[in-house]
């Protein structure tokens, strides 16, 4: 969790990088259970106050209760109390909202099954780094995204650091359900 003394990475960026986007998410997500709530989000809105304050932007409230509660009418977009990653993601400048366009693309289960079975090309019930990276490239062609082989590989890495629990180097389908994309509604893919 952030302390007073401890600045946390990167929200004075205008945009982030895929790897520093995963840097504040675990920087604030402290105890790991996928959500920002609680005193971790305090924590979160505070910092990110003080960055946003850093650059110019002002509020309209003073009031730290008023400003959190408009924050959250805004971008807890499932009235939970928490932020989730993909809420995240609206939030902070993420280079080419990356992220974003990775949950939309599995966005339903129907769609999520179909990418697990083109991409698990050698059908081991796992999703490895190799395939991981050509689902990715896949998806960035389809968005018009230009990139590069290192960005690429990053997206990659992030992703398996992300989602890959057990540190195996592949991502199972529990892990994958951890996104949201195994249970989401959401039932069309459109351009990120």
């Amino acid at each position: 969790m952030a302390s007073p003394q401890q600045q946390p990475p990167y929200l004075h960026l205008a945009e982030l990088t895929a790897s520093q986007f995963l840097e504040i998410w675990k920087h604030f997500d402290a105890d790991g259970n996928g959500y920002i709530e609680g005193k971790e989000l305090e924590n979160f809105f505070q910092e990110l106050e003080k960055a946003r304050k850093g650059s110019g932007m002002m509020s309209k409230s003073d009031n730290f209760g008023e400003k959190m509660k408009e924050f959250m009418q805004k971008y807890d977009k499932n009235s939970d109390g928490k932020i989730e990653m993909a809420e995240l993601a609206q939030i902070l400048p993420t280079e080419e909202n990356f992220l974003l366009c990775f949950r939309q693309h599995v966005g339903s289960s129907t769609e999520f099954m179909e990418a697990w079975r083109k991409y698990d090309t050698d059908r081991s019930g796992y999703i490895e780094a190799n395939e991981l990276k050509g689902f990715l490239s896949d998806l960035l062609k389809k968005a018009n995204r230009p990139y590069d082989e290192p960005k690429l590989q990053e997206y990659t890495q992030t992703i398996l650091r992300m989602f890959d629990l057990n540190g195996d180097g592949k991502l199972g389908l529990s892990e994958m359900s951890r996104t949201g994309a195994a249970t989401s509604t959401r039932t069309s893919w459109t351009p990120c």
